[in-house]
């Protein structure tokens, strides 16, 4: 006797196993450096993640960021980088760690790739940023790569000094050629005594252009630049040491939130947030509600509980009756205010895109960030939806996107398909933060239908040229372009190509989430004044 799996267990089914693959993916990242972690440690070193964790306040929580980078390529997975955003002394962090045991912290084009977006989410949400150095500067063979592209690291570091916004330096070991420039250009620099080295020639190097015979010390240690080049500011005894004048450094910053105080008590939500593996489909052209995720990420608002300011609901839900494959509302996350786009059904359609152009225009009126929850194949297509104005509609909607100041959330849980994930505001909308549910899926458009497309264009070329298509022949590359637009469209393809923030546990959302939006409050929120014109 056979049993058939419920449809919410066969979810579930589905998401744990993602889940369990995504772990082993993640754990790559942290055993990068392979054998080389035991030398590390046996030499009295700490790993990139070790420094991290004595850096941050006991019991708080460390965000990580892009730790698949590079997943796919030739390097090792994450990049040689550890980085994120971590609490210091109660002041909200950008971390970025070398891993010196991948390569010795050498940079390759991936790295680069991660720490220019770690310099970007430092910008725009004002945090000072520490770097834990420990590098070998460029990986040579790619030299070709990131030599050019390169430089914006140190031009990031001085501009984010001219705005106020402190760079902190903590040297541990090498920090040769280009690397010298990190603490070269920060605020704060800490070295730690006998193992930093910043030169930007190691004494073979000056050996062959100059002919100097010298050491290590004389030319970049940590003594020497404390006492006698000035280029280090503290010197520290041992790599505790460097995270405890880290830590007081932080202390001294008299740093202070400069942005909106969210609400001090709130209730978890209403619903549970575990409950998330049941939701996504194992076919994602099966469509879901929104609302059973939203109702699991929000705050609450449970009998005797003083969420959402006295609010009789946890999502207000706006124009619900127009539009309705698109969901759009008001809610409260750890007591931040919040305003969500969802997709209710795949396709956006006209009703939708004028919806959504309404919706963030009045987040821009009144100052109220945006989170958009991604489950689309994009705008309507066919003769009637063009004569009805697809294309000015949904310009409109990405006119709104595009030109809106508050600042935006993504999380893609489902289907992210051609414009779809531009109007939803994908990566190149500058979403504040990007993150993917293992679910996800992203390409100009699903696999099937790309491939479908081929297929057709290949058989009216066969007819115009007056010979027979080779439906059977033509059966073999249409099963190929599938597989390899699905294979493109997974999100650890995007992740490693860093296209997101990372790749989370659904049941993890809530807290991610509420991370950004702290983070976000560092300033204050102004929205949109104008949108340009829209096209009616």
């Amino acid at each position: 006797m056979t049993t058939t799996e419920a449809p919410e267990q066969a979810r579930r089914s589905a998401m744990e196993a993602k889940l369990a693959d995504l772990h082993a993916e993640q754990t790559k990242a942290v055993e990068a450096g392979g054998k080389y972690i035991a030398r590390h440690q046996e030499r009295g070193k700490l790993t990139a993640r070790e420094r991290i964790d004595l850096l941050v306040d006991e019991g708080s929580a460390f965000l990580e960021l892009m730790p698949l980078a590079g997943w796919g390529s030739d390097f090792a997975v994450g990049a040689s980088l550890v980085t994120g955003i971590g609490v210091v002394e109660g002041v909200e962090c950008m971390i970025v760690a070398n891993d010196p045991t991948v390569k010795g912290g050498a940079l390759n084009p991936w790295s680069l790739r991660k720490n220019f977006r770690a310099a970007e989410i430092a910008e725009k949400n004002f945090l000072p940023t520490i770097n834990l150095t420990e590098s070998g500067g460029a990986d040579l063979p790619t030299q070709k790569e990131i030599f050019i592209p390169g430089g914006r690291g140190f031009r990031d570091l001085t501009r984010a000094s001219a705005r106020k916004q402190p760079t902190i330096s903590v040297v541990f070991g090498n920090s040769t050629a280009g690397g010298a420039y990190v603490p070269g250009m920060s605020d704060y620099v800490i070295m730690v005594k006998e193992q930093a080295k910043v030169f930007l020639a190691g004494p073979p190097l000056v050996k062959m252009a100059t002919g100097e015979e010298s050491d290590d010390e004389t030319l970049g240690g940590a003594e020497m630049h404390s006492r006698i080049s000035g280029s280090s500011d503290f010197l520290a005894v041992d790599e505790h040491d460097a995270i405890r004048l880290a830590r007081r450094t932080v202390a001294r910053l008299n740093w202070r939130k400069q942005g909106a105080v969210p609400a001090t008590t709130y209730a978890e939500p209403d619903l549970d947030p575990e409950d998330l593996l049941d939701l996504i489909p194992t076919d994602l052209k099966e469509p879901f509600d929104p609302r059973e995720a939203i109702l699991r990420i929000v705050d609450g608002v449970s009998p005797g509980s003083a969420a959402g300011g006295g609010n009789e609901v946890a999502f207000d839900e706006f124009k619900p009756l127009y539009g309705t494959a698109l969901c759009v509302g008001w809610a409260q996350l750890h007591g931040h205010p919040i305003g969500i786009l969802a997709n209710a059904r795949g396709v956006l359609m006209s009703e939708e895109a004028q919806k959504a152009a309404q919706f963030i225009q009045l987040a821009n009126q009144k100052d109220t960030p945006l989170l958009f929850l991604h489950n689309t194949t994009g705008y309507m297509v066919g003769a009637e939806y063009e004569q009805g104005g697809i294309i000015k509609h949904g310009a409109m909607m990405i006119n709104a996107v595009s030109n809106s100041k508050v600042p935006h959330l993504t999380v893609i849980m489902g289907a992210s398909y051609g414009a779809g994930n531009y109007g939803m505001n994908g990566r190149a909308y500058d979403p504040r933060f990007l993150f993917t549910w293992p679910s996800a899926k992203s390409s100009v458009m699903g696999p099937a239908q790309l491939a479908g497309v081929l297929e057709i264009v290949a058989r009216e070329s066969a007819e115009k040229k007056g010979q027979p298509f080779d439906a059977e022949g033509f059966a073999a590359v249409k099963a190929m372009v599938e597989a390899q637009i699905e294979e493109q469209s997974l999100p650890y393809v995007l992740s490693g190509m860093v296209y997101d923030d990372g790749v989370i546990d659904p049941r993890d959302t809530r807290t991610v989430l509420g991370i950004c939006l702290s983070v976000i409050d560092n300033q204050p929120i102004e929205g949109a004044m104008n949108f340009g014109v829209f096209r009616m």
